[in-house]
């Protein structure tokens, strides 16, 4: 994976283009330390920023078609592209290296806007089509790969990060009230909402087209379709079910270790990232194969034993980054400026830390057990949902309230996702600053629509939450500033193979009952690991990724920390209250005070990481 970014402007370029395309690489260096390319002409200025991974000496980029007409730059990886090369040859494309984005351009040749359909890996793509004047962007299906625009003054900012598109003189930096609403309700951001305000995250799955100087359209060349309750369905054995899942596993996991320079592995010490490690051997039997792990001097918090078990299991070179409440207070404005956005819990610390652990030890890629717990009903909700009963028996008028607006976001009235969120709206009334709820009327994030509500309509509740999980949680939050942007700050590339699109689409149609089977979570994926991994990591209870949350931060007595939930900073900046604030600093400071996770929010994490984030983007304050 790499950085781009660029512009498209009805504009011809008077000499400041390049210097231009220039300051936004700038702001990408640690996503491509190796090489820079550009491409400059009236109108168009592209950019890109090279992590060497492919073909390491001839992999520079844009790329371009024979005749030069298609111009394309491809940040992630094209895992089939070798078939594609084959199929492209065939038909009399030329190539000029082995790198797998080669094949971008002379798709668009062959298949025109479709030539997406054909991609199988984890992008964003840029194309443009210099005989149409016509800009093609497109992120991948499951929102590995962040790609950002805005259109301003006629014209069109592009960008792997926001920061890259904030370097263009054309693009204002202004919070966006209802990304900080969607980061204290939801469990992070949603694409198209971003924290900036006119700034776009692509959907995944969604491309956008820009024609001549109008503005972008997008549309969805691809979803996941679960199967509806009423719908008849054939079954096939459990041992079948269980067999493909092995071999459609095996598979992702074989086309993830394509690279040229060496790969590891995230060890979490869970079932998910165990089992790709056991893959990962079974295909590199006789490979060095280093191991990364964060731990935490809290017993309750640290996987440490059982890291420490695969790694002798796996007989990786494993490796430790230990956690404590200093080293996260240090880094926590630093992990703020790469997520580019407020945090609900401190863990995206870990993950930097991590992938600086990863880089200084020399790999450059990273497996990852990510995608399995949305994919086969591996959180604690997936287990509510099956013993809630009628939650909203009582008629009484909050009640009614939720029950609305859960159908209206949901599909069903009894759906519970992240909590009560008519009590959370008083809640947010009472945390925000008065002045901003005046000025904003449209603040709250669940006025506006998260996902097609008619994709979840008459589904069985596993598969409706398994849908709302892949667009509410993993993309941009997971995938986006809890992976993505983690690794990166280090110049690191994480692959998921869980996430491999055909092993996806298998899980499907995989019956809800081999998912959740008697309350066991993810009982399929149990009955494929029993053969490849330790029982004792196999049977173990589900171990969420938390840490240190703002009650030990506040505890430490850090200035730093103090002086950005200062009451006079509060109200200067605009957006909480500042009592409301002085209140939770209060709470949480004293003794023996502890945050449910995830059962409770941690209101002041979001509230000191977003004063974080108006220093690192230098925003706009709002006080009066």
């Amino acid at each position: 994976m790499c950085g781009l970014s660029g512009f498209v402007t009805a504009e011809r370029d008077s000499g400041h283009f390049e210097s231009t395309v220039d300051a936004m690489l700038k702001q990408l260096t640690h996503r491509g330390p190796d090489d820079t390319g550009r491409h400059i002409e009236d109108g168009v200025a592209f950019g890109f920023a090279r992590l060497a991974i492919v073909d390491v000496d001839a992999g520079s980029q844009p790329v371009h078609s024979e005749d030069g007409n298609v111009v394309a730059m491809t940040t992630g990886e094209i895992y089939n592209h070798k078939v594609l090369r084959d199929r492209l040859a065939a038909r009399g494309h030329v190539f000029h290296s082995r790198c797998d984005v080669d094949v971008v351009p002379h798709l668009y040749e062959e298949y025109g806007l479709d030539f997406v359909d054909h991609l199988d890996g984890q992008f964003a793509v840029i194309v443009w089509d210099r005989k149409r004047r016509l800009l093609v962007g497109a992120r991948d299906h499951f929102g590995v790969v962040p790609l950002f625009y805005t259109f301003v003054d006629d014209t069109l900012v592009f960008g792997s990060e926001i920061k890259a598109l904030l370097a263009h003189p054309a693009v204002r930096a202004e919070v966006d009230p209802v990304g900080l609403d969607q980061v204290l309700t939801l469990p992070g951001l949603v694409s198209p909402r971003t924290m900036f305000r006119g700034v776009r995250s692509v959907p995944p799955g969604t491309m956008f087209v820009q024609r001549a100087g109008a503005k972008p359209e997008e549309h969805q060349y691809w979803d996941l379709t679960y199967p509806r309750v009423d719908e008849p369905a054939d079954r096939e054995s459990d041992r079948y079910y269980a067999e493909r899942l092995e071999d459609l596993l095996i598979g992702a996991v074989e086309k993830r270790l394509q690279s040229d320079v060496g790969v590891g592995l995230y060890l979490s010490g869970g079932l998910d990232s165990s089992l790709v490690g056991a893959i990962m051997r079974h295909l590199m039997p006789e490979a060095s194969i280093p191991s990364f792990s964060a731990a935490f001097a809290e017993r309750e918090l640290s996987e440490v034993d059982h890291q420490r078990l695969m790694g002798r299991a796996l007989q990786t070179e494993h490796h430790e980054r230990f956690m404590h409440g200093g080293l996260i207070a240090e880094r926590l404005a630093d992990v703020v400026w790469h997520c580019e956005c407020p945090l609900k819990e401190s863990f995206n610390t870990a993950a930097f830390s991590l992938s600086e652990l990863v880089r200084d030890r020399g790999t450059r890629v990273v497996l990852t057990g990510q995608g399995a717990d949305e994919l086969l009903g591996g959180y604690i909700g997936y287990r509510f949902d099956r013993v809630r009963g009628d939650r909203l028996a009582g008629l009484d008028e909050t009640a009614l309230r939720e029950a609305e607006l859960r159908s209206r976001l949901w599909g069903d009235e009894n759906f519970f996702y992240e909590g009560d969120d008519v009590a959370f709206r008083a809640t947010k009334r009472w945390l925000y600053a008065d002045g901003l709820l005046g000025d904003e009327p449209d603040i709250d994030c669940l006025d506006h629509p998260l996902l097609d509500r008619r994709r979840v309509v008459g589904l069985d509740d596993l598969h409706r939450r398994s849908y709302i999980d892949l667009k509410v949680r993993l993309a941009d939050h997971l995938l986006g500033d809890h992976g993505d942007r983690m690794a990166f700050a280090h110049s690191v590339e994480s692959r998921h193979p869980f996430l491999d699109r055909e092993l996806v689409e298998f899980l499907a149609t995989v019956p809800v009952d081999l998912k959740l089977h008697d309350l066991e979570e993810k009982y399929l994926l149990k009955q494929v690991a029993r053969d490849w991994i330790p029982r004792s990591i196999v049977d173990r209870e589900k171990f969420g990724f938390t840490a240190p949350g703002s009650p030990h931060l506040v505890r430490q007595g850090d200035d730093a920390i103090d002086a950005l939930l200062d009451p006079d900073r509060i109200r200067a900046d605009g957006f909480f209250d500042p009592d409301a604030v002085a209140r939770l600093t209060r709470q949480y400071a004293e003794p023996g005070f502890r945050i449910n996770v995830p059962f409770e929010k941690d209101l002041l994490m979001t509230v000191l990481t977003f004063s974080m984030f108006l220093d690192a983007f230098d925003l706009p304050r709002r006080g009066r």
